[in-house]
């Protein structure tokens, strides 16, 4: 996919959802008037079981939106690829009581997959499920910083642009939202979930797709900053992650291990900057 694929998918997101990333609800609102019945958009949330070549590796509560995109994200920021050459090829199946995400690795990629393959329960909520010692939990290998700076007009514009683009979550009040924005603040791609680390996998999909250098912007998130999340944008080679909540404190020591700019508590005049400070411009709209 081109940067300019990317730019209509996103686009796409602007408008209506997908048709099965939301389901129409009969309800009843209460307040001081009568009870008036209406209908109201529920986001879905649909169990998706990731398998690699023949072997189920995890199951995952996601939106059933933008599913290749996950593919390629979450094989990243599991460790299990390097990068987007590594995958042949990723579908969706109808499976019982969910779907089936069937990504197939290069032959090489596969062996090594199987031969360290562990087995997680994925939950919206949970990055870590599985693993069974301490030293297990996951950090992104080393990277070159990147020279990126960011202006604060820039890092404004890009939370008001992703507070307009989360089409789904206007409806649902449901879904977070994961985006990436050029040094002038402008959003490229947008991806929502019902889990905040999968809307960030399909983001970095997208963007691995699209051969996107991450060097030329940097991540804006709606959720709290964990750990978790530090280690996928560092996995993907972010150098800049503004997110809307704030750290945990494992975040923010990831987030200095690997040398990235980490802004939260994150609105369109005014942020806090818990390490990287350096590569922000505070005049100007750019970097």
């Amino acid at each position: 996919m081109s940067e300019t694929g990317i730019t209509q998918a996103t686009e796409a997101a602007f408008g209506l959802p997908a048709p099965s990333a939301r389901v129409p609800t009969q309800v009843v609102a209460y307040d001081a008037a009568a009870p008036r019945p209406g209908e109201r958009a529920l986001a879905v949330e649909t169990p998706v079981n990731v398998v690699y070549g023949s072997v189920p590796y995890a199951v995952m509560m996601t939106t059933p939106a933008d599913l290749e995109d996950f593919a390629y994200g979450f094989s990243l920021t599991e460790g299990i690829v390097e990068g987007a050459g590594e995958i042949r090829s990723a579908r969706v199946e109808a499976g019982e009581g969910g779907l089936r995400l069937l990504v197939e690795l290069a032959p090489g990629r596969l062996r090594e997959h199987l031969a360290r393959k562990r087995a997680i329960s994925g939950r919206t909520g949970c990055g870590v499920c599985g693993i069974d010692d301490l030293a297990a939990l996951p950090i992104a290998p080393p990277r070159e910083s990147a020279t990126l700076t960011v202006g604060m007009g820039a890092i404004a514009a890009a939370l008001a642009a992703l507070s307009q683009g989360q089409a789904l979550n206007r409806e649902t009040r449901a879904v977070h939202g994961a985006a990436w924005a050029d040094r002038d603040g402008t959003l490229v791609a947008l991806r929502e979930d019902v889990g905040r680390h999968n809307a960030l996998d399909k983001l970095i999909g997208a963007l691995m797709r699209a051969g996107t250098d991450p060097a030329t912007g940097f991540l804006v998130i709606t959720s709290r900053c964990s750990f978790e999340m530090v280690e996928k944008a560092a996995r993907f080679g972010a150098a800049v992650v503004v997110a809307i909540s704030a750290p945990t404190s494992l975040a923010l020591e990831r987030a200095r291990t690997h040398g990235l700019t980490l802004c939260a508590i994150a609105r369109d005049d005014n942020l806090t900057v818990f390490t990287g400070g350096d590569r922000l411009i505070l005049a100007g709209g750019g970097g």
